[in-house]
């Protein structure tokens, strides 16, 4: 009887257990989702290439740009299709420019002289920065480059795209988001 009781015992741990492990692993999950439209952009603070501040300070904070659009592309000089969208991207900074929009670069995975020469080779004067150590990419749970978040004046993600962008949807949501209050 003794032994029955053991038994019992052990295997209601044990299921406690897993309940437990199952429950610690949708914790996870959900906290690994990338930022979706509609909730707050993660803040974060990135070091700008000395030649790309665009009239900037050497660190720029997201949290520092409320009350403008925030462009956050995040791209890497090895990327082809970032090559690709790298052209709509300055048009559209020349576009805007005026306007209370902020076009941002997060260099991935790559190394400075790279990046610098990708700015260089396609003419890009906006904003750019590293993200030592990829803690940009993980707080926005990007699975690859080219990925941009538009993030409106209140500082919520307003759209996620996770393939290379035209300039025409970008102009799309930038003009909405403008005409916003």
């Amino acid at each position: 009887m003794k032994r029955k009781s053991l038994l019992i015992g052990a295997v209601a741990l044990l299921v406690l257990m897993l309940i437990g492990l199952g429950a610690v692993s949708l914790l996870r999950q959900a906290s690994d989702k990338r930022p979706a439209a509609g909730n707050p952009a993660p803040d974060f603070s990135i070091g700008l290439y000395e030649n790309y501040r665009a009239g900037q300070p050497a660190t720029v904070q997201l949290s520092q740009m409320k009350g403008k659009v925030v462009i956050l592309n995040f791209w890497a000089s090895w990327c082809i299709p970032c090559k690709d969208e790298a052209p709509a991207l300055q048009a559209i900074q020349d576009k805007y420019a005026t306007q209370d929009v902020v076009l941002l670069g997060i260099n991935y995975l790559d190394t400075e002289r790279e990046a610098l020469g990708f700015l260089s080779t396609y003419g890009i004067a906006y904003a750019n920065g590293i993200d030592l150590k990829q803690q940009i990419a993980h707080q926005y749970r990007i699975t690859g480059v080219p990925e941009t978040f538009i993030v409106d004046k209140q500082g919520i993600v307003r759209e996620v795209f996770i393939q290379p962008i035209t300039e025409r949807q970008l102009s799309d949501v930038l003009d909405r988001l403008l005409a916003e209050p």
